[in-house]
């Protein structure tokens, strides 16, 4: 806003300069703002290379019935002006000359000689040890035009699906890293020169300090280079390290048109439960898992699921990550103090059916919605812990022991995301004794709806392989899941009758009642081909 202030002034004062130059030579003069693209492009008079050098634009051909026009500014040489006109009076023809500003010039000679859009190689991703990617990655940054670089790297990461671009400082160099797939990639080493344009251009953009000396956190977006409709969200987070600030920029990707609970990579049992709760929207549920787990989209999909004209959703987010049209999406800014307590108490008086909101952080919030939940309304929120059960210890910690709140939670949902093997290139292998007797006993006592193939030596499951299209083996990813439905068993511990509330004993409780975990349910996606132990090893 103060740029567009700062621009409009400077354009005004650099106008007024030019007529008061008008006058004073005696010539005409011409304010083009707002006439640009209305006037003649004239081609045939004077050169391009002459337009350019002698800061020149003819206006008006001319003829025996009316006069020549070109627009000169200040830099204009005298001696050229003379050419023009001994030109036009050997055919018995005025010239008229009008002055304009350099801005006007130079935005009327971007229609003569547009830019030549710059292309840029696309960047590759490295495989561990492969020295010569990185450095012919570097070589395509360190080509980049400075102006370009922020947008080059938000784009190519865009293309490559990547959540997450690094920026972090070493002693002699730079690292760029993109996370592709829930996995740290090395792309770039720069230079810290090439570093202090990048880090100036996101400061520029999103509001930030490049001196700060401590965290800082701002949002920035962009227009796909795929598709200019389709904007490109982004969360800032600087922190300053002993060589300078580094940087996590996270890209919000979401497919509206995929966040459906079918595309979720549920079971049909645990797809049954979250359907449970879009058709009787009531209570609290709550997704629990760290950043980049997959919460956010297991949310929306269950909004989406809920969305129609006869329903009223609000969402409290921090911040809004997607745009969902039907639903009234309130952005908590708690770096300016704003609090996801106060609001969700303002939003209530608003007789909403569903509230989502983005994430429970302090027991203020927790009893909140917790209140909410048990009038009606149908509460949807995300909350940091490490299991489904560690998350519900917590809660009732922060709400308090008390028989009303009983039938409030209805299911505590934990999720981690692995990648998915590529079934085109997957290689089958036979896992050791060791390996296959500690799967089995990890699956011991799984629902009898669960059908698995016998567990022996004949088992086979699978690793990556390779190909051109997917050099690491994988495309995309899929969810692993816990459901810990709030049964009478664990309704105990909000209501009082249990006063040890451990991890433990909720989890016992749990898998008692049917619960399914989520290394289980890791060990079945990798029995049936869609990933590997050491991808559930790397995640668990």
């Amino acid at each position: 806003m103060t740029t567009s202030r700062d621009e409009k002034r400077f354009r005004d004062e650099e106008e007024l300069s030019t007529q008061r130059r008008a006058t004073l030579l005696g010539v005409g003069y011409l304010d083009t703002r707002g006439i640009v693209d209305t006037l003649p492009m004239i081609t045939d008079i004077i050169t391009l290379d002459q337009m350019r050098d002698m800061y020149v634009i003819p206006l008006r051909q001319g003829n025996e019935r009316e006069s020549a026009a070109f627009a000169i500014t200040s830099s204009t040489p005298q001696s050229f002006l003379k050419q023009i006109k001994d030109r036009y009076s050997n055919i018995m023809i005025r010239v008229d000359l009008y002055i304009i500003s350099k801005s006007g010039y130079t935005e009327i000679m971007l229609r003569y000689d547009p830019p030549v859009p710059t292309r840029y190689e696309d960047i590759r991703i490295a495989k561990e040890g492969d020295s010569e990617t990185i450095e012919a990655v570097t070589a395509i940054l360190d080509g980049v035009k400075s102006d370009d670089i922020l947008t080059f790297l938000i784009d190519q990461a865009d293309k490559l699906s990547a959540s997450d671009i690094h920026i972090e400082n070493q002693r002699e160099f730079v690292r760029v890293r993109l996370r592709i797939n829930g996995v740290l990639h090395p792309v770039a080493r720069l230079s810290h020169q090439k570093y202090r344009v990048v880090i100036a251009s996101i400061a520029s953009r999103s509001n930030l300090s490049t001196v700060s000396t401590d965290a800082q956190a701002s949002r920035l977006s962009q227009a796909a280079s795929d598709n200019p409709d389709r904007i490109i969200n982004m969360r800032i987070e600087t922190v300053p390290t002993t060589y300078g600030q580094d940087v996590v920029i996270r890209l919000f990707q979401f497919d509206e048109s995929r966040l459906t609970i079918s595309n979720l990579g549920l079971d049909e049992d645990r797809r049954a439960i979250i359907e449970d709760i879009v058709s009787h929207p009531h209570g609290m549920v709550m997704m629990v898992g760290p950043t980049g787990s997959g919460k956010s989209s297991t949310l929306y999909s269950i909004i989406n699921a809920l969305n129609s004209p006869s329903v009223k959703i609000l969402s409290l987010e921090d911040p809004v990550e997607m745009i969902i049209p039907g639903v009234s999406q309130i952005p908590v800014n708690t770096m300016d103090g704003d609090s996801f307590a106060s609001k969700l108490r303002a939003v209530l008086r608003l007789d909403p059916d569903v509230v989502m909101i983005g994430e429970i952080r302090d027991a203020d919030t927790a009893r909140t919605a917790i209140q909410a939940s048990i009038t009606g309304h149908l509460v949807l929120t995300s909350f940091h812990a490490s299991s489904s059960a560690a998350a519900f210890a917590r809660m009732v910690d922060m709400i308090g022991q008390n028989p009303i709140f009983s039938n409030a939670i209805r299911v505590v949902m934990s999720q981690r995301l692995v990648r998915r093997l590529d079934d085109t290139t997957k290689k089958p292998i036979t896992p050791d004794a060791p390996t296959l007797d500690w799967i089995k006993t990890e699956l011991e006592g799984l629902p009898d709806s669960i059908h698995l193939p016998e567990i022996n030596d004949q088992l086979v499951i699978y690793e990556p392989g390779w190909s051109a299209e997917h050099p690491f083996g994988y495309t995309g990813r899929t969810m692993i899941t816990e459901q810990l439905i709030i049964t009478e068993n664990l309704q105990q511990f909000i209501r009082g009758d249990m006063q040890d509330i451990s991890v433990k004993k909720i989890e016992d409780a749990a898998k008692k009642d049917g619960m399914i975990s989520m290394l289980q349910d890791g060990l079945i996606k990798v029995l049936r081909g869609e990933t590997t132990l050491k991808e559930i090893n790397r995640v668990l």
